[in-house]
C-alpha cells in the first residue's frame, strides 16, 4: 500500500467493500477497472487489457492490470455484463476535478445487479424484471418480488410441509433475474437448485441482517404505506420477512431516490389457479419446449399489444389465471364487449399503438437515470392520452369504465415537460442544449454570447474607436492574455486614463478595461455557466415530474389492461373464439374445441375441432387410445390451454365452451431423462407422477400420457391402471384426468370403474396405409398401429416387414402369457396348460419342411399332449 499513488489506495478502499461487484472507476471521461475485476472485464467485454505503471523495471505480474470505458458509452458494457450474471458497483467523482482540492471524492452511487437493473438496454420491454426475496422457516415461507423498473411489488406468503413447492411455483409466475435469500431458504437444496437451473438466477445468501422483523416493518410502513401494511398476515410473518429482506438489499445497492416503488400487491394462495414448472412448460405457455422461443406459444397467439406495459400485463394475466368467478366474468365481459364493438375498438387500438413506457420512464426519471430523450417520450405518451380516454368513452362495460376513470390525462405534467425539454435533446443531460428557447432568460442569454461572442467584441470594438477617436484600435485575443486592445504609437496620447496597461509592443502598446475583462469572463465560462444551469433545471425537473408519479403509475397501469383486453378481443375476431360461460359447476363442456396454437402453426391444413365433456360425477376420467402421431397429446393439451384462457379472462377457440373453474392443472407428457441428478427417463416420469397425486385436488385437472411406458409391459400396464384408479376413486382424489395411453387392455375400466368413459383417435386404412383423422370418437381403439407410424417415419420396407412378422410371433406368444397372468389367482385348467403346449408346437414346427414320416410323427405327440 505504501508503494501506491493516492488513488489507487482510494480504488482499493472502495473495493474493499465491493468485493463481489466488477467496480467501475471514473476517471476523466472513462471508467477504469483494476487487477481482478480488469481481468474479468477484459474477458468478458473483449476490451484491450494494458497497465497503469510504466516503470520498465517492474515484471508484468508486478504491475497492475487495468482496462476502460468511455462513460458515456457505459450502459451498453454494464447490460451485457449483467446478462452474464455479474454485478456492477458504479463509483462516481462527487467533485469537480477542476475545483478539487488534491485528490477527486469519489463514491458508490448505486450497484447494478440483475434483479435492479432500470436502463432500457439491459431490459425486455415486453417482460418484467423482478428482483426476489425469500424467507424461510421450518414453519412458514414468503416469497416477494419487485420490479423497480416500474415500482410494481407482489407478495405472498405461505405455511406446512408444501411450502417450499408453492415457493418454487411462485418462481415460475415470475421468473425472477435475481434473488435475496434467509438463511433457511439458502440452505434449502431444492430451492437455490430451482433458482439457478431452471430460472438461471442470480442467488445471493441475504443472512440474518437483512432478514430482522422490527426492521423489514419500518421498511414497508415507511415506503408502501401503514394502509398497505395493515393488509400483510397478522399471524404470518413470514411475508413481512421476505419484503423486508428484498428491501434491505434495494437500499443497500440503490443509494438514490426509490419513491417510485410504492404498489404492494399481497395475494393470498387460492387467489389465482397454481402451476407447476412442469405444466408450464408441457402447455408451452410463454416459451417453446425445444427452441426456448416465444413463437409457437400461447403468448405468442395472444400476445398482439401496442404498448410494452400491455404486453406485460397481458403476459401477468397469462402467468396468473383466475380462481374467481366474479372477477374472470368482469374480464370476459370487458373483451366480450371489445369484440362486439368493431370500429370502436380498431379506433381504440390505433389510439394506443406506438404509446411509450410509462411505466418504466417515469421510474428512471424518479430514479434519476433519465435523459432529455426520457422525457420527451413521457410527454408524447401524455399527449396521446386523451383520444385514448375519447375512445373509451365508447362503452358501456362495467371494467372499460372504470378504466377510463381512473385514466389521468396529465394535462399539466405534459405541458410542462413540453415547455422546458426542446424537441430534440442531446443524449446526455450534462453536455447541455436541452432547454427549450424561451424558458429561462438566464440560458438564452448565456447562449447569446456563445453565439454571439464575436459580434459583442465587434460592438465594443466599434464603440470603442468612436468613443476615443483612436482609428487603428483594435480588439484581440491570445491564449496567454486572453482579450486586450490594442492601440499603435501614433495614438497613445489620445489613450483614455481607465485604459490600463497590459503589454508593451515595439509599435504599440495592449490594454485591458474593467468592461473587457468582465466580457472575457462571460465569454469564457459562459459554455460551463450554461451546462450547469441547463442541468439544474432539470433537476428541478425532474423533481415536478416525479411528483405526479402516483398519477402517472395508475394512468399507465390503466392503459396497459386496456391494452391487454384489447389485444384479446383483436386475437378472438381474427381466431374465431367465442365467450366462455365460467362457473363452479365442474364441469367442462367444449364443442369443437381447437388447439389455439396448433391452427395458427398449421399452413396448408385446416385445423379438425373435437368436442370434450367432463362433468362432476359422470365421466370425469377419459381414457383415450389411438396411434401415435393421431393427436391424442395435443387434443389433451389443447383442453387444458382452452381452460386456462377461458380462466385469464379470455375467450376461447372453441364454438361454445362451458368451464367449471379448476384450481390446478397438472401434466405428465413426453419422455425425458435428468442425467445429471441420476434419474432415468422412468424415474422422472414416476416422480412427476407422485408429485401430481400428491398434490392435486378434485378440483384439478390433470393430463396424464403414456404413464407406465418406461419399464415393462406389465410393471407399466400395472402403474397405469392402479393410478387412473386412484384418480377416478371420489374417495381418493375424483380429479378431472385426460389419460392417454396404449394399453389397450385399460379401456376395460370402463365397465367397471365409475365415472370413466373411453375415447379414441380415429383412423383410415387402405391397404398399409394409415390416415389420421385426427376426431376423438367414443369407444376404445384396439390396436396402435405403432408400425404403420413406423413405415410413415421412413423405416426400410425390410425392417417394417419384419417387425410386422416379430409382432405376430409376439402377440401370440404374450396373449397365451397375458392369459395365464390374470387367471394366476383362479383355479388352474389342466386342458388349458395342454392347449397351449399345443399351441406352441405347432408354431415352433415348419411344415414346408417336414417329411410325411416326421409330420405322423407330430401328429401322434399332439394327440398325446391333448388325450
Amino acid at each position: 500500500m505504501a508503494e501506491l499513488t493516492p488513488m489507487m489506495k482510494q480504488y482499493l478502499e472502495i473495493k474493499k467493500d465491493n468485493p463481489d461487484s466488477i467496480l467501475f472507476f471514473r476517471l476523466g471521461d472513462f471508467y477504469e477497472m483494476f487487477a481482478d475485476d480488469a481481468r474479468t472485464a477484459s474477458q468478458e467485454l473483449d476490451l484491450t487489457l494494458t497497465s497503469r505503471d510504466k516503470d520498465p523495471n517492474k515484471s508484468a505480474e508486478e504491475k497492475i492490470p487495468m482496462c476502460g470505458i468511455p462513460y458515456h458509452a457505459s450502459e451498453s458494457y454494464i447490460a451485457r455484463l449483467i446478462a452474464k450474471g455479474y454485478k456492477v458497483a458504479i463509483c462516481e467523482q462527487l467533485e469537480d476535478p477542476a475545483l478539487a482540492k488534491g485528490l477527486v471524492k469519489r463514491d458508490i452511487i448505486r450497484v447494478v445487479t440483475p434483479g435492479t437493473v432500470i436502463d432500457a438496454a439491459c431490459l425486455d420491454d415486453k417482460a418484467a424484471n423482478f428482483l426476489c426475496g425469500i424467507y424461510l422457516d421450518e414453519r412458514s415461507a414468503g416469497v416477494a418480488f419487485c420490479d423497480i423498473s416500474t415500482g410494481k411489488t407482489h407478495l405472498t406468503a405461505f405455511t406446512g410441509k408444501e411450502r417450499v413447492e408453492h415457493v418454487i411455483n411462485e418462481l415460475g409466475r415470475f421468473s425472477p433475474a435475481e434473488a435475496i435469500l434467509s438463511d433457511g431458504a439458502y440452505a434449502e437444496g431444492p430451492l437455490t437448485d430451482a433458482l439457478r437451473e431452471k430460472f438461471s438466477c442470480r442467488v445471493e445468501n441475504g443472512g440474518a441482517r437483512r432478514f430482522l422483523l422490527p426492521e423489514a416493518e419500518r421498511n414497508i410502513r415507511a415506503q408502501y404505506g401503514d394502509e398497505a401494511f395493515s393488509r400483510l398476515p397478522a399471524g404470518n410473518p413470514a411475508a413481512a420477512m421476505a419484503l423486508g429482506g428484498l428491501l434491505s438489499y434495494l437500499y443497500e445497492t440503490q443509494k438514490t431516490d426509490l419513491s417510485h416503488i410504492r404498489d404492494l400487491d399481497y395475494y393470498e394462495q387460492g387467489r389465482f389457479m397454481e402451476l407447476d414448472l412442469t405444466a408450464r412448460r408441457n402447455l408451452e405457455l410463454t416459451e417453446t419446449l425445444r427452441g426456448k422461443e416465444k413463437k409457437g406459444s400461447l403468448l405468442w397467439v395472444l400476445d398482439k399489444t401496442k404498448t410494452p406495459m400491455g404486453a406485460r400485463c397481458l403476459r401477468s394475466f397469462l402467468e396468473r389465471p383466475l380462481l374467481s368467478v366474479t372477477a374472470i366474468t368482469k374480464r370476459n365481459a370487458a373483451v366480450g364487449a371489445l369484440v362486439e364493438s368493431t370500429m370502436a375498438r380498431e379506433e381504440l387500438i390505433a389510439a394506443m399503438t406506438g404509446l411509450g413506457d410509462m411505466e418504466r420512464l417515469i421510474g428512471r426519471i424518479v430514479y434519476g437515470t433519465a435523459g432529455g430523450k426520457d422525457m420527451n417520450s413521457l410527454r408524447a405518451a401524455i399527449e396521446r392520452l386523451p383520444a385514448i380516454e375519447t375512445q373509451l368513452g365508447a362503452f358501456t362495460d362495467r371494467r372499460l369504465s372504470e378504466l377510463r376513470r381512473e385514466l389521468d390525462t396529465l394535462d399539466d405534467v405534459g405541458g410542462t415537460i413540453a415547455s422546458a425539454i426542446d424537441d430534440d435533446p442531446p443524449f446526455s443531460i450534462r453536455e447541455g442544449g436541452f432547454i427549450r428557447p424561451g424558458f429561462d432568460g438566464e440560458v438564452d442569454r448565456l447562449r447569446g454570447i456563445l453565439k454571439g461572442g464575436k459580434g459583442v467584441i465587434a460592438e465594443m470594438e466599434a464603440r470603442e474607436k468612436e468613443r476615443t477617436g483612436i482609428r487603428t484600435l483594435k480588439i484581440g485575443y491570445n491564449k496567454v492574455f486572453g482579450y486586450y486592445i490594442e492601440v499603435s504609437n501614433s495614438f497613445k496620447e489620445l489613450v483614455p486614463p481607465e485604459y490600463i496597461r497590459k503589454q508593451t509592443l515595439v509599435n504599440g502598446e495592449r490594454f485591458i478595461t474593467e468592461e473587457l475583462k468582465n466580457l472575457e469572463h462571460e465569454i469564457l465560462t459562459a459554455s460551463e455557466r450554461v451546462v450547469a444551469l441547463e442541468y439544474e433545471l432539470f433537476g428541478k425537473l425532474r423533481e415536478e415530474v416525479s411528483a405526479a408519479a402516483a398519477r402517472i403509475q395508475k394512468t399507465a397501469a390503466a392503459v396497459a389492461e386496456v391494452d391487454a383486453l384489447a389485444s384479446f378481443a383483436a386475437v378472438a375476431v381474427r381466431n374465431r373464439y367465442c365467450r366462455p360461460d365460467v362457473d363452479e359447476s365442474g364441469v367442462i363442456e367444449i364443442r369443437e374445441g381447437r388447439h389455439p396454437v396448433v391452427e395458427q402453426v398449421l399452413k396448408n391444413n385446416l385445423f379438425v375441432p373435437n368436442d370434450t365433456f367432463m362433468g362432476e360425477k359422470e365421466e370425469r376420467v377419459a381414457i383415450i387410445t389411438g396411434p401415435n402421431m393421431a393427436g391424442k397429446s395435443t387434443y389433451m393439451r389443447q383442453v387444458a390451454l382452452i381452460v386456462l384462457m377461458a380462466q385469464m379472462g379470455s375467450f376461447v377457440p372453441a364454438s361454445h365452451a362451458r368451464i367449471g373453474v379448476v384450481d390446478r392443472i397438472f401434466t405428465r407428457i413426453g419422455a425425458s431423462d435428468d442425467l445429471s441428478a441420476g434419474q432415468s427417463t422412468f424415474m422422472v416420469e414416476m416422480t412427476e407422477v407422485a408429485e401430481i397425486l400428491h398434490h392435486a385436488t378434485r378440483n384439478s385437472l390433470l393430463i396424464l400420457d403414456e404413464i407406465g411406458r418406461g419399464t415393462s409391459t406389465f410393471d407399466g400396464m400395472s402403474i397405469a391402471r392402479a393410478v387412473l384408479e386412484y384418480c377416478a376413486d371420489k374417495k381418493l382424489l375424483g380429479a378431472k384426468t385426460l389419460f392417454a395411453t396404449h394399453y389397450h387392455e385399460l379401456t376395460e375400466l370402463e365397465n367397471t370403474l365409475p365415472g370413466t368413459v373411453n375415447y379414441n383417435i380415429a383412423v383410415k386404412t387402405r391397404g398399409e396405409d394409415i390416415i389420421f383423422l385426427r376426431k376423438i370418437v367414443a369407444g376404445g381403439a384396439d390396436r396402435s398401429y405403432g408400425i404403420e407410424v413406423a413405415k410413415l417415419a421412413g423405416l426400410p420396407d425390410k425392417v417394417v416387414q419384419r417387425a410386422k412378422t416379430v409382432l405376430t410371433e409376439l402377440e401370440s406368444e404374450n396373449g397365451v402369457q397375458y392369459v395365464a397372468a390374470r387367471k394366476e389367482t383362479e383355479q388352474v385348467s389342466l386342458g388349458s396348460i395342454s392347449e397351449g403346449e399345443v399351441l406352441d408346437a405347432l408354431r415352433r414346427c415348419q411344415p414346408d419342411t417336414l417329411t410325411p414320416i416326421e409330420a405322423m410323427s407330430l401328429l401322434y405327440e399332439l394327440k398325446q399332449k391333448l388325450s
